[in-house]
């Protein structure tokens, strides 16, 4: 079973309409008592990191995340503001994130002027998974997904980077440490393979 988790943020009924049309079962998940059942875990988000992680500790959820995902291994796919949630902290504010991955979320730097990219990164664009398994199993060359942000994630360790895009210089669109996964694109708006990449993880 699939949960993915409602803690007030986030495309929740995108997700789930993707799972129905794909038949895989999935519940939308807004208590502790609910999460523990939960085989694979989506933790979505949107917004500013310190309201993201403010909105998640006051749910009441995040002991249950903590032990799901760190405690029994379920995997879990961290999305947009999500994946930064997985980090241990961000330039965007003061509380420290869930640090399952050892990672840090930048703001990036502004555009010159004449330069092509602004802020925020929004629209759509190439993602060059670095792995072909997992969630990028199946994909041919020139996937592309729709992003939406102006901070990205920094993991430590190069052997944490799943993905890159290019947006004034590669960045890790998409990270993983063992059973925790996250990409800065959002995969409910971007088409089949938005819709491959969500059936990967649920095949996990």
């Amino acid at each position: 079973m699939i949960s993915i988790v409602d803690y007030g943020l986030g495309n929740i009924q995108a997700f789930s309409n993707i799972y129905k049309r794909l038949g895989i079962p999935h519940t939308v998940t807004s208590t502790a008592a609910e999460l523990r059942n939960a085989d694979h875990i989506i933790l979505p988000g949107v917004g500013a990191f310190d309201w993201a992680m403010a909105r998640l500790n006051e749910s009441g959820m995040r002991e249950e995340l903590q032990e799901a995902v760190i405690g029994r291994g379920r995997p879990v796919l961290g999305i947009c503001v999500g994946m930064q949630m997985l980090a241990k902290r961000s330039d965007e504010g003061a509380l420290d994130g869930l640090g399952w991955i050892d990672a840090e979320v930048h703001r990036f730097a502004d555009p010159a002027p004449d330069a092509p990219a602004s802020l925020p990164h929004m629209g759509w664009n190439d993602v060059v998974p670095r792995k072909t398994d997992s969630l990028f199993r199946d994909f041919t060359e020139g996937a592309r997904f729709y992003f939406l942000h102006s901070y990205y994630v920094a993991p430590r360790l190069d052997a944490n980077v799943l993905a890159t895009t290019d947006y004034n210089g590669a960045y890790a669109s998409a990270i993983y440490e063992k059973n925790v996964y996250g990409v800065q694109f959002h995969p409910e708006k971007s088409h089949q393979w938005g819709i491959q990449l969500l059936k990967n993880f649920a095949e996990l």
